[in-house]
């Protein structure tokens, strides 16, 4: 039996309707499944983290390349589910938890893990920030998200998509798109595609602020009103409270014109102004 047909035999089985309210997108395609756990780099020393087994589909996959699955599931009726549709491996931890509340380093043992996530789209940039700040050794989180956020993920400065987002993702890990995921591939089928994003998280930061409080701030207020430029941006942004002085004396030693706008500058021009701000 294909994995579309066993999904739906799945779905008619358990008389299981996909919960809008999770966000719940079944991936169906076997090519991708297999992409997504090639470029999750685990082996049978991994352990990995699930967030969001859904049916069990990809968890299968996972559990064949690794040596312990942790799958957290937040909703409650998928639990006999996948209980009896992962009962034959004995690697694989059901867990009935909201991964935005999950103590992962207690659950791991506090030993090294990957994180593999097909994350509902609504959740997609808290889960992936808390991840990314929480003090765990995370080796690498390789997540499906809708093809909008990987490509704000994955900006390059000057361009529409360049944020906050794309900066705190870069600050943490070197990440890459690793393929597109046409919408088709889901049950149901969502209204936009998708792609699979992989991030290594460094343990060393090759670009590191002395402050990294400020350098987030500096960087919320930078794209808060992204149209103004980058001294009107700052000393507008109440949460900052640094005048427009200050700002123009601190743009001027990283070299930065006064009329440079937020979307321009690169993280190193980030930590540097941070530095500068900072003294």
């Amino acid at each position: 039996m294909s994995i579309a047909a066993d999904t739906h035999s799945i779905l008619k089985e358990y008389g299981f309707s996909a919960s809008k309210r999770f966000g719940q997108n079944f991936l169906k395609d076997r090519s991708v499944l297999e992409d997504i756990v090639r470029a999750s780099g685990t082996s049978k020393e991994d352990i990995v983290v699930e967030i969001g087994p859904g049916l069990g589909t990809l968890t299968e996959y996972l559990a064949a390349a690794a040596g312990q699955v942790y799958a957290i599931e937040v909703d409650k009726k998928l639990i006999p589910i996948l209980n009896e549709t992962l009962s034959d491996l004995d690697n694989v931890e059901v867990i009935n938890e909201d991964i935005l509340k999950t103590d992962l380093g207690k659950i791991t043992g506090g030993r090294p893990f990957r994180v593999v996530a097909n994350l509902p789209y609504y959740i997609t940039t808290p889960v992936i920030m808390s991840l990314l700040e929480a003090d765990l050794p995370c080796r690498s989180i390789t997540v499906m998200v809708q093809k909008e956020v990987g490509e704000r993920m994955t900006a390059r400065p000057r361009s529409k998509e360049y944020g906050a987002l794309t900066l705190a993702v870069e600050y943490h890990a070197d990440t890459r798109i690793v393929r597109k995921v046409p919408a088709g591939c889901f049950v149901p089928m969502p209204n936009v595609d998708s792609v699979v994003v992989h991030m290594d998280i460094y343990e060393e930061k090759p670009v590191k602020a002395g402050n990294e409080e400020l350098l987030f701030g500096i960087i919320r207020g930078a794209f808060n009103q992204r149209r103004k430029t980058l001294v009107n941006a700052l000393a507008g942004y109440a949460a900052l409270d640094i005048s427009k002085d200050r700002i123009l004396e601190a743009l001027e030693k990283t070299g930065e014109k006064p009329t440079v706008r937020g979307e321009e500058l690169s993280l190193q021009k980030y930590t540097e102004l941070t530095d500068a701000l900072s003294d």
